[in-house]
């Protein structure tokens, strides 16, 4: 078993369309970043390579690299999956928490719990998205997201051992962004867990 913490940091910004946890957001401010600035998948992304101990998001795509301007965060989340699976893990869960004044998550949280699984390959019940107002911290035009994953191992494997041999190799690093890019996503068949009646944030007082 490996376990991930991945944080990230966005502030609000007009004229920028909003993106959490992979669906659009109707907002009037949007979050400031390279790409989508979609700070959930991000920092579920820097949780999944954490795990890995194979380095994090700037590893793999530079903010200064054109290419990932604007980008759809999928793509980052794509690459950490990859790597999850070539390392010989899959995900058992994810938890996170999401820290911000406004939108309110809460009558949407289902769908984004739906989104996110659906881009993890796994069932709802092993997302938890809560979120938090920024109580007196003065964080009231920046969301943050805060992230926890847990990986089990699928057999005994070296691919660890290979990743962390490698991921300094920028040449390995430059390939493997560009496969990803240039392939798409080859999903791989994840465990299954036994399905739960779907989370409904009406239950919670």
């Amino acid at each position: 078993m490996r376990i991930g913490y991945g944080w990230d940091s966005h502030a609000f910004q007009a004229g920028v369309p909003l993106r959490i946890g992979g669906i659009a957001i109707d907002h009037p401010e949007g979050l400031a970043g390279h790409s989508d600035g979609d700070v959930l998948l991000h920092a579920i992304t820097d949780a999944l390579l954490g795990a890995l101990a194979v380095g994090d998001i700037g590893s793999f795509f530079p903010p200064g690299d054109a290419r990932w301007k604007d980008a759809d965060s999928s793509i980052f989340l794509n690459l950490a999956l990859e790597e999850v699976r070539t390392a010989g893990y899959r995900i058992v869960n994810v938890d996170t928490t999401l820290v911000l004044a406004a939108p309110k998550i809460g009558p949407i949280s289902g769908d984004m719990r739906q989104r996110v699984a659906e881009l993890l390959d796994i069932l709802p019940n092993a997302v938890g998205i809560k979120a938090k107002t920024p109580e007196g911290l003065n964080q009231d035009h920046v969301a943050q997201a805060h992230a926890v994953v847990l990986l089990e191992a699928m057999e005994d494997n070296e691919g660890i051992a290979l990743l962390e041999a490698e991921i300094d190799d920028p040449q390995t690093v430059e390939k493997v962004v560009s496969e990803l890019v240039g392939e798409g996503t080859s999903r791989s068949k994840s465990r299954r867990l036994v399905p739960l009646p779907a989370f409904d944030t009406e239950d919670i007082t």
